[in-house]
């Protein structure tokens, strides 16, 4: 039975790149602020502030704290301000399950609707099923299946031992827990 950690470390999540938002933060924070440096210089070499800076400075210092236009701009500036926070401190791909690592060099992970196809085709060989579905989370599998023959403790049974293997076959870094529900097709009529 193969370990949960091995010697090449733990399988940590998979992290997505987020080059667009980064390449199109940095852009705006480019141009901004070679704007306002390039302003900057040109005031300290005597020469006039541009117009947008004027008229900017003039705003700010006429206009009121309490103005709607005002707290609805920061509060764009601060939902802006957290949203770029979560993006930089969460992982980001949750579609992908890492599995475990035999050799320190090789990451490797599994998509979850593929986890879900593999195990839906191990549950559709038990005697008795009918239809499954299944839901693979990073913590938990749900398991739906309709038996429409053979006693239902009896499938439930079945189809835990063959999803447990198939959970374990999976190579996951942390196996999901399993929860299996049985039931009958639903009456027509």
């Amino acid at each position: 039975m193969l370990k949960e950690t091995s010697p090449a470390g733990p399988a940590r999540r998979f992290w997505a790149t987020r080059r667009i938002p980064a390449a199109l933060l940095a852009a705006a924070i480019l141009a901004g602020t070679g704007l306002l440096l390039y302003d900057v210089a040109a005031v300290r070499a005597e020469h006039t502030a541009m117009a947008w800076r004027r008229s900017v400075a003039d705003g700010l210092a006429t206009e009121p704290l309490d103005n709607a236009w005002v707290l609805t701009g920061a509060a764009l500036a601060v939902l802006l301000g957290i949203w770029l926070l979560v993006l930089a401190a969460t992982p980001g791909l949750r579609a992908v399950l890492p599995m475990r690592r035999d050799h320190a060099d090789v990451r490797a992970g599994l998509d979850r609707q593929v986890a879900e196809m593999t195990l839906r085709d191990r549950a559709m060989e038990v005697s008795g099923v009918q239809s499954v579905r299944v839901r693979t989370g990073r913590r938990k599998a749900v398991v739906r299946a309709v038996s429409h023959f053979r006693e239902l403790d009896a499938v439930r049974t079945d189809l835990e031992t063959v999803l447990a293997d198939g959970i374990h076959e999976l190579g996951l870094a942390r196996p999901p827990a399993l929860a299996v529900r049985v039931s009958r097709p639903r009456k027509k009529g």
